[in-house]
């Protein structure tokens, strides 16, 4: 046996290096034969491309000439690396679970179990949306003050809750350098959330004396929250969700330091909120670009390099939460946790996988911390610092999400900053405008939704919760990715109980099974998606059979389904029998090509076709079987 000596021999070293043209050339070729002959070049590769919000995309191949700019190091300014040399490594990050009961023993009672069990912080929802200002010593009953922070979101009664804090870390003999919390101050935020702006001024007074306070203090408090989840609720993009919560973060800079505070003092008084969604490369992308904003916003401010570090708290997003099938909601918030922990977040909280439906139960509140607890413990993923970075890939979505992110930020600061955008309304055109454009994905289908617009169950056992608390209203909409879905199944589910029976569509397969099992596939996942149950009885029929199968089938809806061959063969004679037999509306499943014209006079009323609007159409046939 030879061994080759450990000079740097490279066994590739004998091989050329392929060039970008020539994958490109291979790349024609596997487009030529899906019948694309006229793209060659960059327009093959684009070809390849995935479209992706704020004008960016994801190309099929990144090389070194993609790479961004020096990301340095982490721990450094930057900061796109990490907020700590050390990142994670040494102790993961801080499992934080929130809380919304209402009730303070049982608050407490949650809380402690989760304490005991992996999680390291605990995020209380305080006030109206949650528990009672009153309710805090009962619910913190047993906590370590300066063991485990206590971060609060406390809406409008931020100071109150503040003074209960402070007052139980004295009561509990807490020695003021030794505690730990967030005061969540976000008054822009509530702004968002509610509109109403008539006591901002106040309020960013009493929030500026809270970190004035906590600066003299308490060290290891922060007085205000930098909270994006009011704009990504409302159908932000990751660039806009980073912009706004730029702009909130100068605001807040601007009042601390005409308040007194040295600008390192007000930064160290902020933490930074984001959410974490199931497309874990944005996510990481995301975290690592708003490092890399701040420090750019510290800097110029005059900060320390030491101060420009952004304290992070990733939350798994509301927004990709559904109440249909929820148990897929633990895939999701698995990759979004997976996302947040490797785009370096601080804190990670990991939403419930019932949080839609009301309060979580104890088992969705053990898998929410289990998911962290698994990641750290059994994956080690926080044991390699910014296990994303060197990536061609990420380093460039990093940059161009950094660009566009800056681009509207710009835009917010040319109109008067964030509460005068709120004010006038353009945050709320913003936002509204991209989220139109994604519901449009959404109801087409290519942004798919398992467990609701694919693979849904119309059979599945309804999950129920107690109800939660009304959280704060009247500002910027909470937008839900299955809200469209779902307003079609609640109006299946009031069918249902009205009549004993969902509105059926009979799926008329034409033809062997092998001829009509893919369209009729496709046509009972689309009707499901709209809580029209599906009736494939017989296997197979024909123009003599299918008024009889249809009668039946108690089916007020007809689906055509097979190949395009026995369509051209029996497709008319089994559509007119079937709009003979009272089936209204007639489809067929795909596309008719040349043989449109014929298959309507033959009774098809419309085409069930991918990438058609499944929203559109499932609403057009609840509404022809009146369906309320």
């Amino acid at each position: 046996m030879t061994v080759l000596p450990d000079d740097g021999f490279s066994l590739a070293a004998e091989f050329p290096d392929a060039t970008r043209e020539q994958w490109q050339l291979l790349v024609e070729g596997v487009l030529r034969k899906s019948g694309k002959t006229d793209i060659s070049g960059t327009a093959a590769e684009n070809a390849l491309s995935t479209e992706l919000q704020d004008g960016l995309a994801t190309r099929p191949l990144y090389t070194a000439e993609d790479g961004a700019e020096d990301p340095g190091y982490p721990g450094f300014p930057p900061f796109l690396r990490g907020g700590r040399p050390e990142g994670t490594a040494v102790s993961g990050w801080d499992v934080r679970q929130r809380h919304t009961h209402p009730d303070p023993k049982r608050s407490n009672e949650a809380l402690l179990a989760d304490l005991e069990n992996g999680v390291t912080s605990v995020w209380l929802a305080v006030g109206e949306a949650g528990l009672p200002v009153t309710g805090l010593p009962q619910a913190l009953d047993g906590v370590y003050l300066d063991l485990a922070p206590v971060a609060l979101e406390p809406g409008a009664e931020f100071a109150a809750a503040a003074r209960e804090l402070f007052r139980l870390y004295e009561e509990r003999a807490v020695p003021e350098e030794a505690a730990l919390g967030r005061l969540g101050a976000d008054p822009l935020g509530l702004v968002a959330r509610t509109s109403q702006d008539a006591d901002l001024a106040r309020q960013l007074t009493e929030a500026a004396e809270l970190a004035a306070l906590c600066d003299r203090r308490y060290p290891g408090v922060r007085a205000l929250a930098v909270d994006a989840l009011p704009y990504h609720e409302a159908g932000a993009s990751a660039a806009e969700e980073l912009a706004l919560s730029l702009a909130t973060g100068v605001a807040y800079l601007r009042e601390l330091t005409e308040a007194g505070l040295p600008v390192g003092a007000a930064c160290a008084q902020l933490e930074f909120r984001f959410a974490s969604t199931a497309d874990q490369f944005l996510t990481i992308a995301k975290l690592r670009a708003a490092r890399r904003l701040w420090a750019r916003v510290a800097a110029v401010s005059g900060a320390a390099p030491a101060a420009a570090a952004q304290l992070q708290h990733a939350v798994t997003s509301p927004v990709m939460m559904t109440s249909r099938d929820p148990w897929v909601n633990m895939l999701r918030t698995t990759v979004a946790c997976l996302g947040a922990g490797v785009g370096g977040a601080d804190a990670v909280t990991v939403l419930p996988f019932d949080s839609e439906l009301g309060l979580p139960d104890a088992f969705a509140r053990r898998i929410a911390r289990n998911t962290s607890s698994i990641l750290l413990e059994e994956s080690h993923l926080a044991q390699v610092i910014d296990p994303a970075g060197g990536s061609w890939y990420v380093e460039r979505l990093t940059d161009e999400l950094a660009h566009a992110a800056w681009t509207w930020f710009q835009e917010i600061e040319r109109a008067g900053g964030q509460a005068a955008a709120l004010r006038a309304g353009l945050v709320a055109e913003r936002l509204s405008d991209t989220w139109e454009r994604r519901a449009a994905d959404l109801a087409h289908r290519r942004e798919p939704v398992t467990g609701v617009s694919e693979f849904p169950n119309l059979a599945e056992t309804p999950v129920e919760r107690e109800p939660a608390p009304a959280r704060p209203s009247g500002g910027l909409p909470r937008v839900r990715r299955d809200e469209a879905f779902e307003a079609l199944r609640a109006r299946s589910d009031a069918h249902l109980a009205a009549t004993g029976a969902r509105p059926r569509v009979f799926l008329a397969a034409l033809g062997s099974a092998a001829a009509h099992t893919a369209r009729l596939t496709f046509a009972a996942n689309l009707f499901q998606a709209g809580g029209v149950e599906p009736v494939h009885d017989p296997v197979s029929v024909d123009a003599e059979s299918a008024a009889e199968a249809f009668a039946r089938s108690g089916a007020g809806a007809a689906c055509l389904c097979s190949s395009d061959t026995v369509y051209a063969e029996q497709a008319e004679g089994v559509a007119a029998a079937l709009k003979a037999a009272g089936a209204r509306p007639v489809f067929l499943a795909g596309r008719p090509g040349e043989q449109r014209d014929a298959y309507q006079r033959a009774g098809v009323d419309a085409f069930a076709v991918a990438g058609g609007d499944a929203v559109a159409v499932l609403s057009s046939v609840l509404d022809e079987l009146g369906v309320a």
